[in-house]
């Protein structure tokens, strides 16, 4: 199966985060004709491996997310997505056919020193996020792991352009539900409320203050099931909460905390908060990220140094263990945006991704 047809046939046969049973079943039989050994991950994940000669025990692991979106495509491909309401709007699909492309390869020729892992991970789109799950089950506990390498496709880069940043690259990321809960009633009597519109309002404002630099805060639901006239007794709350630093992000956990507790008690109503941590944030291992700018160089591939970005990865839980890079692959302007109905990378971007994903796995394979 050439890397075209694998990765349409992910894209029509799209699965929600952990729920890519089919998906793995596939990516196995596919592991199964080219001859690559591997096993069941985290669930619905799919871990292969190939041995080279020497040392087995020095690793290298090469991860792709394989879930989709709850988004009804529009973008009238003869191998659209097949299942309602379901589609791969963030790339996945080319991820994951990317990573069968290298291993198909390296399989065939195996002439490096060492292990080399390819992880098909499950869930990444959402909490708890498959990164933790894998981790969980410790699978490269007995390895000398090198580096784990993970890509993501980018719009806003040409195909044959590759993005990268050292250091710390993409947000920790925590979900926020707050709840106000006072004494709801006619609208036109205010003086028989406490009102938790009121105080919704006035926690909206001041979280959207803390916003900054490198914090970002938005609340993206407000739920109250009033009326005109009809002030109702709760009003629910649900957002997000984006940081690069885990001492700042404590900080302004605590403040959110402390913002809603000195609104319940002036405005005489409960309030209720809930942080639910997610992602950590994603950190480039300044190593393997000049070892990579100097690699893609000699691919005569462009190369653009990349800015912060405030969205969150999964990703991140891979940095917290082990040595990691995670960088991006330019897919065409013409693409249209992540995550909407209309998202069409160009395929030509998978020879690109392939062939630099196995030229870096060999290079950091080889550097001692």
């Amino acid at each position: 199966m050439d890397t075209v047809e694998f990765r349409r046939h992910l894209h029509a046969n799209p699965e929600l985060s952990f729920r890519e049973h089919e998906t793995a079943a596939f990516i196995s039989e596919a592991l199964t004709r080219a001859g690559i050994a591997h096993r069941r991950i985290a669930g619905t994940g799919v871990l292969a491996k190939i041995e080279g000669r020497g040392d087995p025990k020095r690793a290298v692991v090469l991860r792709a997310d394989i879930d989709a979106l709850p988004i009804a495509e529009r973008t009238g491909l003869p191998y659209a997505s097949r299942r309602a309401g379901v589609m791969h709007a963030c790339g996945h699909d080319m991820h994951a056919a990317v990573l069968y492309d290298v291993l198909k390869e390296l399989a065939a020729a195996p002439d490096f020193e060492g292990t080399l892992f390819g992880l098909f991970q499950p869930g990444e789109e959402c909490n708890p996020g498959g990164a933790s799950q894998v981790l969980a089950e410790d699978p490269f506990a007995e390895y000398r792991v090198r580096a784990v390498v993970g890509e993501h496709v980018e719009p806003g880069l040409e195909v044959g352009t590759v993005g990268f940043r050292a250091g710390k690259y993409m947000a920790a990321s925590d979900e926020l539900r707050f709840r106000t809960a006072g004494r709801g009633g006619h609208g036109a009597l205010r003086s028989q409320l406490r009102d938790p519109v009121a105080a919704a309002a006035e926690l909206v404002t001041r979280l959207i203050g803390l916003n900054g630099e490198e914090c970002v805060v938005s609340i993206g639901r407000v739920t109250a099931e009033g009326a005109t006239n009809v002030v109702p007794d709760e009003v629910r709350l649900e957002g997000t909460l984006r940081t690069f630093d885990e001492r700042e992000r404590g900080i302004i956990r605590r403040r959110i905390g402390n913002i809603a507790a000195d609104i319940g008690k002036r405005l005489g109503v409960q309030i209720e908060v809930d942080i639910d941590a997610g992602y950590p944030c994603v950190v480039n291992d300044e190593r393997l990220t000049r070892l990579a700018v100097d690699e893609a160089k000699s691919a005569s591939l462009r190369v653009e140094m990349l800015p912060l970005r405030t969205t969150a990865e999964d990703f991140g839980f891979y940095c917290t263990r082990y040595p990691a890079l995670f960088y991006r692959l330019g897919v065409g302007a013409a693409a249209g945006r992540t995550h909407t109905a209309q998202f069409a990378p160009d395929e030509r971007a998978l020879r690109t991704g392939a062939d630099f994903m196995r030229r870096l796995a060999l290079k950091i394979m080889k550097t001692k």
